[in-house]
């Protein structure tokens, strides 16, 4: 974990996160509290990650979502030597998936 990130404030916000129950209570969050831009270049990330962990190219993720590959890069180097936030998410969102198919 990044110590500089780890503070009183970011445990507030993250326990706010955390209190939320469905997908619109997500956007009526998000929507205050960050831009437009500021919430697509999250979820641009969030599909790149997907897309990296599905094994697809840069050429294929910066088509499909129009990502630069600095971003790719990035968001690569996340995966393969970060703290596995991207990894435990994308994980998670494909185990309920599975579930609702079932």
């Amino acid at each position: 974990m990044n110590k500089k990130i780890k503070t009183e404030l970011t445990d507030k916000l993250f326990q706010c996160i955390l209190s939320l129950n469905t997908i619109e209570e997500c956007y009526q969050l998000f929507e205050d509290l960050c831009t437009v831009n500021e919430i697509q270049a999250i979820a641009q990330r969030m599909e790149v990650a997907a897309m990296l962990d599905a094994k697809c190219t840069y050429v294929e993720i910066a088509e499909k979502t129009g990502a630069s590959t600095a971003t790719i890069s990035r968001v690569n180097r996340c995966l393969h030597y970060g703290t596995d936030g991207y990894k435990m998410a994308i994980d998670r969102v494909k185990t309920l998936q599975e579930a609702e198919e079932k």
